[in-house]
């Protein structure tokens, strides 16, 4: 992997903080805040969106900082700035580590020490326990590592209120519950990638059949969580009505991928004339199931602001 000095521009470091993540994590925990029961002033909600979105940047830093040789060998990754040799390996740790301390410390020191906590274990959760750990060792890397992508409601709860309390958790289970049906989805898509990097994701181990049935289960229950925010008086009947609709359509498209037959090996036939018909809807079932979750969970936790009480 060759490191080709002066090459790099500012939106390969930008690319190096994975900026599609942070956008996720930055609305959920912007949710999370907005929904906590303490209105916190305009310029410590600021604060604490900005530590957060620093602090996830830092983590997706550290993510591509370890996984470069991976990266290099998955057609999805190989085109991201340490692959391609536009910017240096040392210099993608110094970013990562750099951005790390400087989150923790500002959400510390300018939002609460709790918030600060909590944003330092989520770094460390997902650059450490996930992406060192995980990842490489068990198909249950994205159900266990889920958790660190699920912590930004919580963190911007307790930026506004500066306790922990059991309310926000019930944001944290729906994303916990919805990333492994939603990355599942794509992985059953990236089987081939998947086993070529020695990657023990769940299509590679268990096969397609396997995982296309956990999905399903998956679906079920994150549309029972998704109804906690409303047993637990954080939403209306609005979110209700939402968190109904958009969990069957979820549920259906599950459904949908269970009975379109197996997809992981056989997807490498797509671009063959000859490949059935079957493979082709199966790989169109799983992108649009991948697709619709990132709506699902845009428009769950919009309405939440809508409909919150």
């Amino acid at each position: 992997m060759p490191d080709q000095w002066g090459l790099a521009t500012a939106a390969d470091y930008f690319a190096l903080l994975k900026p599609r993540v942070m956008s996720l994590v930055i609305f959920t925990g912007f949710v999370g805040m907005i929904v906590a029961p303490t209105q916190i002033h305009p310029a410590i909600g600021f604060a604490a969106i900005l530590c957060l979105a620093v602090g996830a940047g830092a983590a997706g830093a550290l993510n591509m900082w370890y996984e470069a040789d991976l990266d290099a060998v998955m057609k999805r990754t190989a085109i991201r700035p340490l692959p391609m040799g536009r910017v240096a390996r040392d210099e993608a740790l110094t970013l990562g580590v750099a951005l790390s301390i400087g989150s923790v410390v500002s959400m510390t020191f300018l939002v609460n020490l709790l918030a600060g906590i909590l944003l330092a274990a989520t770094i460390l959760f997902y650059a450490l326990v996930y992406t060192v750990w995980l990842k490489p060792r068990t198909a249950q890397n994205i159900v266990i590592g889920g958790a660190a992508g699920a912590f930004p409601p919580v963190i911007g709860w307790t930026a506004a209120t500066g306790t922990l309390e059991l309310a926000p958790w019930a944001l944290f289970l729906i994303i916990f519950l919805w990333t492994p049906p939603h990355f599942w989805a794509l992985a059953l898509c990236r089987t081939k990638e998947y086993r070529a990097a020695g990657l023990p994701m769940m299509p590679v181990v268990a096969g397609s059949d396997s995982t296309r049935r956990q999905i399903v289960v998956y679906s079920v229950l994150l549309v029972a969580a998704s109804l906690l925010p409303v047993w637990m008086g954080m939403a209306s009947l609005f979110y209700a009505g939402v968190a109904v609709i958009l969990g069957a359509v979820f549920v259906v498209l599950s459904v949908d991928l269970l009975r379109k037959g197996a997809i992981g090996d056989d997807l490498e036939r797509v671009n063959d004339p000859l490949a059935s018909s079957a493979v082709r809807a199966a790989n169109k079932s799983a992108m649009l199931l991948f697709k619709f979750s990132l709506t699902y969970l845009f428009v769950l936790f919009a309405s939440l602001l809508v409909g919150g009480i």
